[in-house]
């Protein structure tokens, strides 16, 4: 492959590999300190995700026995090529073609999934080389060009799409959290698994970006005695009273968590802890706070459930957060605010992958995306 070009007056920014006449064209607006190269040289295992992008990224994926990111992405790429490929790139594009491409912001936000997308490049065409000017985690405005991808032309295109669905999702995922986040300090924000099927990894991985902390992974990684478990139980303490001879007969250590919807129900869990040896870490405050018909939210039930609880065990608020709601959450004390809308319908934040990067700001100027 080439050689990265150098900054050139010439407006052409496709050219064939060798071709000494015919550079490419890098923007004057943007510099970049460091050449960050596709960081998967090698297939992945499950459990080795974190450690082969050690090197990429400060935010490290979630850890996962048995999640395959590379078999996500092969199944992204195998979506979009079907059985015959890109037949619009084979059939306009001559194979030896190189071309650049520029990375550009089409709103304001939080970017994640830079990691991610030099896998997709790597996993598309080894040969290609990427530079970002921003990591994951960075603010981004309108119109910032913020990377770039060299290489061949159809690589570039071929992969264009899923990287971009995956980064406009993570971005999306975590420029809420990090406003969340912001608005529920001192309480940590958390997501939950309330996340597209098949992207769970990813989904959570965006969270941490975004400045977030992790719920569980799934059902493995922690017991979570839901409503409908006690109810099948027959009340709180019958459920915690089986979780814990169930650990111990295994001999497992888990954290264990116990949703509340009542001050009542708070009570009993404070009861059995303190006549029983239990593995019981954090009590859920499911739907205790209250909309009101001002507009305000009645954060008293809450705020007792706390002090009831005093510390004893890490406490959780769920149900009701929204960014209207999760500053007023987070100021009655509790340790986590979970929030199934961080996932679950966020919006995407757009961004876009240009060959033409001059013409593509000129229309997202008229457009007022750029």
């Amino acid at each position: 492959m080439s050689t990265a070009p150098t900054s050139s007056s010439s407006p052409r920014v496709l050219f064939l590999r060798g071709a000494k006449t015919l550079p490419l064209v890098k923007s004057s607006s943007l510099h970049f300190p460091l050449r960050l190269r596709t960081v998967v040289a090698k297939a992945m295992s499950a459990t080795g995700i974190a450690s082969e992008l050690a090197q990429s990224t400060a935010v490290k994926p979630p850890s996962h026995p048995t999640y395959d990111l590379k078999a996500v992405i092969a199944l992204a790429l195998s979506e979009d090529a079907g059985d015959q490929g890109d037949i619009t790139c084979l059939a306009t594009i001559p194979k030896e073609m190189d071309a650049e491409a520029t990375f550009i912001a089409k709103e304001n936000g939080v970017i994640a999934g830079i990691s991610l997308a030099e896998m997709i490049f790597n996993q598309v065409d080894s040969s290609l080389q990427v530079e970002w000017s921003q990591k994951d985690g960075d603010l981004i405005s309108k119109g910032m060009q913020f990377g770039k991808i060299y290489g061949c032309a159809r690589s570039i295109i071929v992969a264009e799409r899923v990287v971009l669905n995956f980064m406009q999702r993570m971005s999306g995922i975590a420029t809420l959290t990090k406003t969340m986040a912001e608005a529920a300090h001192p309480a940590c924000i958390l997501e939950t698994r309330k996340t597209a099927p098949g992207l769970r990894l990813i989904d959570k991985w965006a969270v941490l970006i975004g400045g977030g902390k992790n719920h569980r992974l799934g059902l493995f990684d922690m017991v979570m005695i839901k409503d409908n478990h006690i109810s099948v139980a027959g009340g709180v303490s019958n459920a915690l009273k089986s979780v814990d001879e169930f650990l111990s007969k295994n001999n497992l250590s888990v954290p264990v968590e116990v949703e509340t919807r009542t001050l009542e129900e708070v009570k009993e869990v404070l009861k059995y802890a303190s006549e029983n040896g239990t593995s019981l870490t954090r009590i859920m405050l499911d739907n205790m706070v209250v909309p009101l018909s001002n507009g305000d939210l009645d954060v008293s039930m809450l705020k007792d459930a706390v002090q009831l609880i005093n510390g004893r065990f890490e406490t959780e608020a769920s149900g009701n957060v929204t960014l209207e709601t999760v500053k007023k959450i987070g100021e009655t004390g509790v340790t986590y605010i979970s929030s199934g809308a961080l996932t679950h319908s966020v919006k995407a934040l757009d961004i876009s992958l240009k060959i033409d990067t001059e013409l593509a700001l000129q229309v997202g100027r008229r457009t007022n995306r750029a």
